[in-house]
């Protein structure tokens, strides 16, 4: 008798073992990827204005610029201070306001299509790191369903087998009533 139980609660655990395994396997067959492939993004092609505007905010955010550009205004300055006889932009170097100011209104709308474009690559990625977490959240609510179902059955046979002991332990105790 004592074997037959022993193999009732095998079958009962293979049986809970295999319905997990076929969750599992389903649960898997079902998943999809969320997470795009960032590390090697699609090739994008951009047009002409989009790779000046990024080349003209790399080199115009560079230490390249403004270390070129500081020479250049420190030889224009100096320029125009001594040489009295060919200067071509006197002490309060008007010329040189009006390049400056020239580059400016040139250069700003550039960095800002540049920094457009970033933001949305940066959106992009924003929405895919939610897109991920969600799954994630999704993935862990499934493992919790998962858990609570496992606990449910192995009370259940937990119960079951306590049933069949507290059977068999009646079963001695009257065997030993009539006995004695």
């Amino acid at each position: 008798m004592r074997h037959k139980d022993v193999d009732k609660f095998r079958a009962l655990e293979q049986a809970h073992r295999a319905k997990l395994r076929t969750i599992v396997e389903e649960s898997i067959k079902e998943e999809k990827l969320i997470n795009q492939n960032l590390q090697e993004p699609d090739v994008e092609t951009l047009t002409l204005g989009q790779r000046l505007a990024d080349k003209v905010a790399d080199f115009g955010g560079s230490w390249r610029f403004i270390i070129t550009f500081s020479a250049i205004l420190l030889v224009w300055v100096t320029f125009n201070s001594i040489a009295l006889s060919l200067q071509f932009d006197p002490f309060p170097f008007i010329l040189m306001n009006l390049f400056l100011s020239t580059i400016a209104a040139f250069q700003g709308p550039f960095i800002m299509m540049s920094q457009n474009r970033q933001d949305e690559k940066d959106r992009t990625r924003a929405e895919n790191d939610y897109l991920v977490n969600l799954k994630a959240e999704m993935g862990i609510r499934n493992l919790h369903q998962k858990i609570d179902l496992m606990v449910k059955e192995q009370m259940k046979t937990l119960y079951e087998a306590q049933g069949e002991q507290l059977a068999l332990l009646k079963k001695i105790d009257e065997k030993l009533m009539k006995s004695a």
